[in-house]
């Protein structure tokens, strides 16, 4: 028996469905992880590559993430079960940590909700100078900065501040010293590959990795696994445009793990054209739950997270008017598909996919 379902829905996804699979599988025993790619709509080889390495795959004409995940959640075989984005990395080691957090249902003491290390990583100002974590499987020579966060399908959407008690309004009691609470979902650590992109996609992400909400939920990481408690609650979910999101929103701070010694590989948009497409599309994803059943489980990032931000590293002010800009122009741009509800178009960012 499989001691964890990968489910990893793949769109178009040829060009690097090898690279993922190849990392995650390169240290696994024989049927150690039941690994599914449901290729969806694609009109390319990703379904010939991934059986290349052995993996069950479930192969369906409609281009849909959250049909997808439904197929691959029907196939599974599995729990825990381990749902991950075909465009990030990540090993062996890094997919049996985010396993063993569930299966033991505690953290360690290398894992929480908070993270205090991306001021430190970006002192240089250049995010990308650090050489990634290996969690299982060397990367090679890339340099990303850790701790910090990818795109993900959210405008800055916060949940939790760690220790203040409460999530989206409801209250939980906090656990007895020296206890940790049984997890349900976790996440690995963001590894950020920023070396080569431009200046203002590296100061973006200097700004948006310390915010509050960021580096302590778990959408925007590539991958997110649950038990088999958590993925009954999954299931439960209303069908959004910001699956991981809303996943996150799913589990109170007390049920949810960064698991911080499992690290995926995320590479942000190689131009700031591209990154504008996601943040368009992550204001979206934030107004679809805020105008549908989920409403009142969110919150945009404020003034005050900011000011903290500079207070904290003043040689940010720089980033933070590209942060700022950004995210202005972004919520200009989604205004129409806002007002249209249109809450299906992907803007996806290919740049990251070569």
């Amino acid at each position: 028996m499989p001691s964890a379902s990968v489910i990893i829905p793949a769109h178009n996804e040829a060009r690097v469905i090898g690279r993922l699979l190849s990392r995650l599988l390169a240290e696994a025993s024989k049927d150690e992880f039941d690994v599914v790619v449901v290729a969806n709509g694609c009109d390319d080889d990703t379904a010939s590559v991934a059986r290349g390495f052995g993996v069950r795959v479930v192969e369906t004409p409609v281009p849909s993430k959250r049909e997808a995940l439904r197929l691959g959640d029907e196939a599974a075989a599995a729990h825990p079960r381990v749902y991950v984005d075909a465009d990030i990395e990540m090993g062996t080691a890094d997919l049996r940590a985010l396993r063993d957090a569930l299966l033991d249902g505690t953290a360690d003491a290398r894992d929480g909700m908070a993270h205090d290390s991306a001021d430190d990583a970006h002192k240089t100002g250049t995010p990308g100078s650090a050489d990634v974590a290996r969690g299982g499987g060397a990367h090679g020579s890339a340099d990303v900065t850790r701790g910090g966060g990818a795109d993900g399908g959210t405008d800055h959407a916060r949940g939790d501040r760690a220790g203040d008690g409460s999530e989206h309004g409801r209250s939980f009691a906090a656990p007895s010293r020296g206890t940790a609470p049984k997890a349900l979902a976790a996440a690995p650590e963001r590894a950020l590959v920023l070396s080569d992109r431009p200046w203002p996609v590296r100061a973006y992400y200097a700004v948006w990795s310390r915010l509050p909400a960021v580096r302590e939920g778990l959408f925007g990481r590539g991958v997110i696994a649950v038990s088999e408690e958590g993925n009954r609650r999954l299931m439960d979910l209303p069908p959004v445009m910001g699956d991981d999101l809303a996943a996150s929103l799913a589990f109170e701070p007390a049920e949810r793990r960064v698991v911080r010694h499992a690290h995926a590989v995320i590479h942000p948009p190689r131009t700031l054209g591209d990154l504008l497409r996601r943040r368009v599309r992550a204001v979206t994803v934030v107004a679809e739950i805020q105008q549908g059943p989920m409403s009142g489980q969110e919150a945009r990032t404020g003034l005050r997270d900011l000011l903290a931000i500079a207070g904290r590293a003043p040689w940010l002010l720089p980033h933070l008017a590209v942060f700022l800009a950004v995210t202005l122009v972004a919520r200009a741009r989604a205004r129409r598909a806002v007002r249209a509800k249109d809450y299906t178009t992907w803007l996806r960012d290919e740049s990251s996919r070569t």
